[in-house]
C-alpha cells in the first residue's frame, strides 16, 4: 500500500470514528476555574453541570477542574482559544483578557453599593456580551465575589501609607498591575501560589482581595489589618467557547442559559452574605478592621477619581467608561429623591 492510499485509509477511519462518536450525541465540556474546590463558586459551577446534564438527557457532560489545576485565568483563556478546554469561570482578570470592556465595572471607587453595581451591570451587560461574543466566547452568566479590600501587615489608613508598602499583584495580569501603578502603588507581581510565602518573607506587605477569599486562603493571618474601604466590586462570570456552544443542539440553549444565569444570580446573593460573615469570623480570630472617618474616606475617593482620566480609554474603552458614569449618576439622582 503506498503512502497516499495509507493516509486516505487512516483519514477515512478517523472520519468514520468521528461520525460514530457524533451519533452517540455526547458533548464533553472541560470547564476550568481558579476558585477553591468546595467553595460557593465551585458549588455554583457544579449545579450548572448537573442541570445541563438533566436538560440534555445526559448528552452534555461537563467536567469541572477547580482550584487552578489548569493554570491561572489568563492561561485558561489561552487554553480555550487553543481548544484544550471549552469553558471557564472567570473573575474580571480573565474576562478582561477576552475584552477589556469588563474593566469598566472594575474602576476603583466607581460604585458605593451593590445596588449601583447591579443597576449599571444589568444595563451594559448586553453590550459587554456582544463584545465578548465577537471574540469567540458566549457569556453563560455574571457573578461577583464581593467587595475588594486592602489587607496589610501593619496598620494603614491613607493611600500614602499603602503606597509605602510592597503590594501584591497577580503575575500575568498587566491590566491590574498598570491600574495600581497609576494609583502610585509599588506593586510586586507574583503567582497567587507564592503569595503566602511572600508575606512570610516580607517580599510583599499588602494585598487586595475580597474578604471571603482572604478567609478561605487564611492570608489575613499574615496581613491582619483590613482597611474599611470598598475599593471595587470583584465581578466575574462563566464563558464557553462559541464553537462549543454552537455544537450543542439549539433546543437546549434557552434552558441551559436559564440554568446558568439562575445559578449566577443565586451565587451573587450567597457570596454577598458570606462576605459579610467572613469579616465577622476573621475579626473574632484576630483581624483588625480599620474604620475610617469621613475625611479619610473622602481622601480615598478623591485619590481614585484623580486617576480616572488615565484609566478612561486605556484601562477600559472610553465610551463604556462614560456610559458607566452616566448610568451610575442617573441611579444616584433617581434614588436621592
Amino acid at each position: 500500500m503506498n503512502m497516499f492510499r495509507f493516509t486516505s485509509v487512516i483519514a477515512a477511519a478517523v472520519a468514520m470514528l468521528s461520525i460514530s462518536l457524533g451519533a452517540q450525541g455526547d458533548i464533553r465540556i472541560r470547564l476550568g476555574a481558579v476558585v477553591p474546590k468546595g467553595s460557593l463558586w465551585d458549588e455554583s459551577l457544579q449545579y450548572v453541570r448537573q442541570e445541563w446534564r438533566r436538560i440534555s438527557g445526559g448528552t452534555v457532560q461537563v467536567t469541572i477542574y477547580s482550584g487552578g489545576v489548569l493554570g491561572d485565568e489568563p492561561e485558561m483563556v489561552r487554553q480555550i482559544r487553543q481548544g484544550r478546554i471549552q469553558a471557564v469561570g472567570l473573575s474580571s482578570v480573565g474576562l478582561s483578557r477576552i475584552d477589556n470592556g469588563v474593566s469598566c465595572l472594575q474602576v476603583p471607587m466607581m460604585f458605593r453599593s451593590y445596588d449601583e453595581l447591579d443597576y449599571v451591570r444589568d444595563r451594559i451587560a448586553p453590550t459587554l456580551e456582544q463584545r465578548i461574543e465577537a471574540k469567540g466566547f458566549k457569556v453563560l452568566n455574571w457573578a461577583d465575589g464581593g467587595w475588594v479590600h486592602t489587607f496589610t501587615k501593619k496598620p494603614a489608613r491613607t493611600p500614602d501609607e499603602v503606597r509605602r508598602m510592597k503590594l501584591f499583584t497577580s503575575a500575568g495580569d498587566p491590566e491590574t498591575e498598570r491600574l495600581y501603578k497609576d494609583f502610585g502603588f509599588q506593586v510586586v507581581p507574583l503567582s497567587l501560589t507564592d503569595m503566602i510565602t511572600s508575606l512570610q518573607t516580607g517580599m510583599i506587605e499588602a494585598f487586595s482581595t475580597v474578604p471571603l477569599f482572604a478567609e478561605l486562603q487564611e492570608s489575613y493571618k499574615l496581613a491582619p489589618h483590613m482597611i474599611d474601604v470598598l475599593w471595587m466590586p470583584l465581578v466575574g462570570g462563566t464563558v464557553i467557547s462559541q464553537k462549543t456552544w454552537e455544537q450543542i443542539p439549539a433546543a437546549y440553549h434557552a434552558p441551559m442559559i436559564e440554568a446558568a444565569r439562575g445559578a449566577g444570580t443565586r451565587l451573587r446573593s450567597d457570596i454577598r452574605a458570606m462576605g459579610d460573615e467572613a469579616v465577622r469570623a476573621m475579626t473574632k480570630r484576630g483581624l483588625h478592621v480599620i474604620a475610617l472617618d469621613a475625611a479619610t474616606r473622602d481622601l480615598w475617593q478623591s485619590t481614585a477619581e484623580r486617576a480616572y482620566p488615565q484609566l478612561r480609554g486605556s484601562y477600559c474603552p472610553a465610551d463604556l467608561f462614560d456610559e458607566v458614569v452616566r448610568l451610575r449618576d442617573g441611579f444616584r439622582r433617581d434614588h436621592a429623591r
